[in-house]
C-alpha cells in the first residue's frame, strides 16, 4: 500500500477512471521486470520465540539495516515508530515491511532477469544477518509458524493491522492465523495490454494450486504435524472469502480492467488512510463511499489513493494491480524462492510458453481448479487431478517454464541461462519429496518428534545461543 504521504488525492469520478488507473501499468515487453517478495519468521536464538518489536527486536533490525546503508534505505515511520524501509538509490524500487507478527518482508526491486533476483536475495540475507545476528535473532522462511500458537505471537505497531485484527474474526475462523502465523513468497510480473493481463491472470490463477503444491513448506502447527503439507494454504480456505480465493469472474472471457474494478468495488473495505492515520471502516462499501453516500468516511468522497489502498486488501490467489502478483506459495529455502519466480517468468514472459499454458488450462473447467485448490493443502502434489495427480500437471508446468526460460535466453556472466533456477523443482515433479515432506521425515527421524529443530535447519544464517540437539538425538 502507499507509504504515508504518497497517496494520490485525486477524486474518483467514474469506474472508467479506475480502470484507466490500473491500465496505466501496461508496458511494452522490453520494459517487463521481475519483482520478488518474500517473508520469513524471526526467532530469538536463545528461546526460539519470535522477537518483540522492542527492545533488541524488530525495531533494532530495521534501524540496523538503515544505519548500515543510509544511501540505500530510509526508515518509514508511523507515529514515530519505524515500521519499514523505503528503498532509495540502488534500492529505489524496493522496500522492507513488517507483517502483523513481525514477519520480515523484502519487496524486491523490479529487476531485468532471474540472475539479478538471485543476487538481490543473497544480498538481502547477508544484510539481515549483519543487523540481526548480533542481537541473537535468526530468520526462517516457512509457510506457517511451526511451534507457537496465535496468542504467543506479537503484534507490530501498524494501524492497519489493529483494524484487521478486530475485523478478521467476523469473516473467517483463521484470519488471525493468516496475519500472525503465515509467510509467503510471491512474484510480481507485468502485462502489455488488457487482453494480455486477462490471459495471464486466467493461466496463473488456474495453475496457482499447483504452485501451492510444489512449494508446500508448512507441515507443522503448534509443534506437531498438522495433517496438511501446506498449513498456510489451509488457513486461506477460511480467511475472509469476500476477498480471497479464485473468483469465477476472473475466468470469464470478457474479463478486463473494468470488470475487475466492478468486482473490487463490492469487496468490503478495511480502512482509509489520511495524513498518516488509519480510520476503521471495515465492512463498509467502497462503491457507496465512491458515490458520496458515506459522508462519515473521510471527506465523504473517495480518492484514487483510497482505491490504491483498497486494491491491496484484495487477497485473491493472483492479485491484479498495475502488475500481477502470484500469491500461492509458502515461503521456503532461498533456491525455492527464486524457483517460484522462475516458474512464473518462464510460463508468462514467453509467447509460446504462455500459449501452451493457456491451452493446458482450457482442457478443464474452472470448477476443477477450485477443487484442486481445496485438495492441495493436505496432499500437495499427490492431490487428485484428472486421471492422475497434481504432480502430472506440475510436470507439464515445469516443462513449459523451462521452454519459456530457454527462449528468453537471459545469460549470466558465466553464460548460464535462467533454466538453472528451476533445478529444485525437477526432482519433485519426478516423484521426490516437497519441502514439507522433507521436514516430516526429519521430524519422524533425526528430530525424534521435536518440531522446534526446524529453526536451526531452516534458518537463513547461523546464529548463536540456539538450543542444541538432545544427546539422545540420532544423526540422519
Amino acid at each position: 500500500m502507499s507509504n504515508p504521504g504518497d497517496a494520490d488525492t485525486t477524486p474518483i469520478g467514474s469506474i472508467q477512471q479506475l480502470a484507466d488507473y490500473i491500465a496505466a501499468g501496461c508496458k511494452p515487453r522490453s520494459e517487463y521486470r521481475i519483482g520478488t517478495e518474500h517473508e520469513k519468521f524471526g526467532f530469538v536464538a536463545s528461546n526460539l520465540r519470535p522477537p518483540p518489536y522492542e527492545p533488541d527486536g524488530i525495531r533494532a533490525v530495521l534501524q540496523g539495516l538503515a544505519a548500515a546503508d543510509p544511501e540505500g534505505w530510509q526508515l518509514i515511520l508511523e507515529h514515530g515508530a519505524p515500521i519499514g524501509l523505503k528503498g532509495q538509490g540502488v534500492h529505489g524500487s524496493a522496500s522492507v515491511s513488517l507483517e502483523p507478527a513481525g514477519q520480515f518482508e523484502l519487496s524486491g526491486g523490479m529487476l531485468r532477469d532471474l540472475h539479478e533476483t538471485r543476487d538481490e536475495l543473497a544480498a538481502h540475507i547477508e544484510a539481515v544477518r549483519a543487523a540481526a545476528a548480533p542481537l541473537g535473532i535468526g530468520f526462517a522462511p516457512l509457510g506457517h509458524h511451526p511451534t507457537l500458537g496465535r496468542a504467543d505471537m506479537p503484534w507490530m505497531p501498524k494501524g492497519r493491522y489493529a483494524i484487521m485484527r478486530r475485523y478478521m474474526p467476523l469473516v473467517g475462523q483463521l484470519g488471525l492465523d493468516m496475519m500472525q502465523r503465515t509467510c509467503t513468497v510471491q512474484v510480481n510480473l507485468d502485462y502489455s495490454s488488457e487482453a494480455d493481463m486477462a490471459r495471464k491472470l486466467r493461466v496463473s490463477l488456474a495453475l496457482q494450486p499447483v504452485a501451492t503444491a510444489l512449494f508446500a513448506n508448512s507441515p507443522f502447527v503448534d509443534g506437531k504435524p498438522s495433517g496438511f503439507l501446506s498449513s498456510r494454504a489451509r488457513v486461506w480456505t477460511d480467511t475472509d472469502a469476500d476477498r480471497s480465493g479464485m473468483p469465477a469472474v476472473m475466468f470469464e472471457e470478457d474479463f478486463g480492467f473494468e470488470r475487475y474494478v466492478e468486482w473490487l468495488l463490492d469487496v468490503p473495505m478495511y480502512f482509509i488512510e489520511h495524513q498518516g492515520a488509519y480510520k476503521d471502516v471495515a465492512g463498509e462499501s467502497f462503491r457507496e463511499y465512491m458515490a458520496g453516500r458515506r459522508p462519515h468516511i473521510g471527506n465523504g468522497r473517495a480518492t484514487v489513493g483510497d482505491f490504491a489502498d483498497h486494491m491491496t486488501t484484495a487477497f485473491t490467489d493472483v492479485r491484479v494491480k498495475r502488475f500481477l502478483e502470484m500469491r500461492g506459495a509458502d515461503a521456503g529455502r532461498p533456491d525455492m524462492m527464486v524457483a517460484q519466480s522462475a516458474l512464473w517468468v518462464g510460463i508468462l514472459y514467453d509467447d509460446a510458453a504462455l500459449a501452451a499454458a493457456d491451452a493446458l488450462v482450457r482442457r478443464h473447467p474452472w470448477a476443477a481448479y477450485q477443487a484442486l485448490r481445496a485438495a492441495v493443502p493436505r496432499l500437495a502434489l499427490d492431490a487428485p487431478w484428472a486421471d492422475g495427480t497434481a504432480r502430472d500437471l506440475a510436470r507439464d508446468m515445469v516443462g513449459i517454464a523451462r521452454d519459456g526460460l530457454r527462449a528468453r535466453a537471459r545469460h549470466d556472466a558465466a553464460g548460464e541461462d535462467e533454466t538453472a533456477f528451476l533445478a529444485p523443482l525437477e526432482p519433485m515433479v519426478e516423484g521426490g519429496p516437497t519441502q514439507a515432506e522433507h521436514w516430516l521425515s526429519r521430524y519422524h527421524g533425526a528430530w525424534n518428534g521435536h518440531a522446534e529443530r526446524i529453526f536451526s535447519e531452516a534458518s537463513l544464517y547461523a546464529v548463536g545461543n540456539r538450543p542444541g540437539p538432545s544427546e539422545n538425538d540420532t544423526k540422519s
